[in-house]
């Protein structure tokens, strides 16, 4: 693994280009225990014969394995912490083409085995976790650029590729850029942005990564690949795109995406202000997006948030942050000084200091060598509903036993409502079931408050297995047409099982 490289033209040290975990699993990975979620399939021997020679590595040495089996989940952090581990898949097969992913799927397919797809396993939500063991298929082989139309501003990229490689290759070869910018730029997967329905923190300006997706190239359960999309627009039957997009692996695997570029951005602008109330600086928020000519960033920390990154006392802070056309930031920012006429005018300062440690994520491992359980949940609302879903979810939060401290920031807005962004941190009582029914008990708490009030599941983290028990409550009727296009596209159910609530035959799944 090589060493960050550091670039004098790029926001961020460039990554390693592979899968980082932020805990050790405790001990011999090989021996970790297992929590015991589901029972594991078998896979015979001579399938995993079948699969060595279907694609290019077939790895089944029990260490790696277990660490392959995870990803950035909180409990599955302090599973490993303990030295356990949520499940173990039995192989795992690396794949460097398309049709390499087909044929591992034809023979899981054939022989009933699940497989789990994994890339750089950042996500936070337990979806790389393969529940019921079976194939972890990891995509990172197919990886880079296939072609750049300047002309057009479409990219065709493979999913295996790393967000900052990408973006950085963009920029300093073409001039161009994708526009997503997640926190995890240095750790996620293009194909992890597409599966999980990510976004990035400039989404006020670019969108969200459904919003990039042109078409894409899908392998479904039985090995068939498929082309979805493809146009600039098209009125032939629904946007199949979308059925792929945010399906986490359960309804096919992406091996291929085009995606919508922009030109490298050639001015940028920045500005901050302060409110004394979460809700007027909402509704500034509100206006400015109302107002057609969004910035790039408009990032609302709430009091306490603001005061602990930034020493802003009882204010709550608005960062405001435009890229793009030097015209259109011009404008933009005219708006955004019009709208927050009547709050204070901070630092612009400040907005540097974000941009510093934007990708910069807390210790994990020091949390839970003080006790500490801890998530975010970020979900959307209508800026209508936002102001309840904010004082409700904080109050939910905060009276489940052993909170320490529950807050919010605003993270994305769009012109009909916009993401919070909660975070609790809690010091439940020792023991490892001590720990898991706190952090249950925050979310459950916290979920409920939120649907309760209008608010939606998730705003880009997704589902996996975290939130699965809450799917057919978020989604109502509608979870049933769900179960009806996994049952068509993976009859066997071999696609991620255990994942978004849905139903699987190889058994119901211990969690929470």
């Amino acid at each position: 693994m090589s060493s960050p490289k550091k670039t004098a033209d790029f926001p961020i040290p460039l990554g390693t280009g592979a899968p980082y975990l932020p805990v050790a699993i405790a001990g011999d990975p090989a021996t970790a225990r297992l929590r015991g979620m589901a029972k594991s399939v078998d896979v015979p021997g001579t399938i995993l014969e079948r699969l060595r020679s279907a694609c290019s590595r077939l790895e089944t040495d029990a260490a790696t394995c277990a660490d392959s089996s995870r990803d950035w989940w909180a409990v599955g952090l302090r599973w490993a912490h303990a030295g356990r581990a949520g499940a173990i898949a039995a192989a795992i097969a690396h794949a460097k083409t398309a049709e390499e992913v087909a044929s591992v799927l034809r023979i899981c397919n054939e022989a009933r085995v699940p497989v789990t797809v994994i890339g750089g396993r950042s996500g936070v939500c337990g979806g790389s976790i393969p529940v019921f063991g079976g194939v972890l298929l990891d995509v990172r082989g197919l990886a880079g650029v296939v072609s750049v139309d300047d002309r057009s501003l479409v990219l065709d990229v493979k999913p295996g590729s790393f967000g900052d490689h990408l973006e950085y290759e963009l920029r300093t070869k073409h001039g161009l850029t994708i526009g997503h910018w997640p926190q995890s730029m240095s750790l996620a997967t293009v194909g992890g942005w597409i599966a999980c329905r990510g976004a990035g923190q400039l989404s006020n300006r670019y969108g969200k990564i459904e919003d990039m997706v042109v078409g894409l190239d899908v392998a479904l359960a039985d090995g068939t690949i498929i082309r979805t999309g493809g146009a600039s627009r098209s009125a032939v039957g629904p946007d199949l795109n979308q059925v792929f997009v945010g399906s986490e692996g359960t309804l096919g695997v992406i091996v291929g995406s085009r995606l919508r570029l922009h030109p490298a951005p050639a001015a940028e602008r920045r500005a901050a202000f302060t409110f004394r109330s979460f809700t007027d600086a909402l509704d500034a928020c509100r206006r400015i997006l109302r107002r057609g000519l969004p910035p790039a960033v408009l990032r609302l920390y709430d009091a306490h948030e603001a005061n602990h990154k930034y020493k802003t006392g009882d204010r709550h802070l608005l960062l405001v942050l435009d890229e793009g056309d030097p015209a259109v930031v011009d404008a933009s920012l005219s708006i955004v000084s019009a709208e927050c006429a009547s709050a204070e005018q901070a630092d612009p300062g400040l907005v540097g200091d974000w941009l510093a440690h934007r990708n910069s994520v807390a210790s994990p491992a020091t949390l839970l060598d003080r006790g500490l359980a801890w998530d975010t949940m970020e979900i959307t609302g209508s800026w209508r509903a936002l102001p309840e879903i904010y004082e409700k979810t904080l109050a939910a939060v905060r009276a489940v036993p052993h909170t320490i401290v529950c807050s919010a920031h605003q993270s994305h807005a769009y012109s009909d409502g916009a993401c919070l962004y909660f975070t609790f941190v809690g010091r439940p009582p020792d023991g490892e079931d001590a720990w898991e029914a706190y952090y249950n008990a925050a979310w459950d708490a916290g979920t409920r408050a939120v649907l309760a009030a209008g608010g939606n599941l998730s705003h880009h983290h997704g589902v996996g297995l975290n939130r699965a028990r809450f799917m057919r409550e978020a989604l109502g009727p509608a979870f049933e047409a769900l179960v009806s296009i996994k049952r068509a596209l993976d009859p066997n159910g071999i696609l991620n099982p255990g994942k978004l609530g849905l139903p699987s035959p190889f058994g119901s799944v211990d969690w929470p």
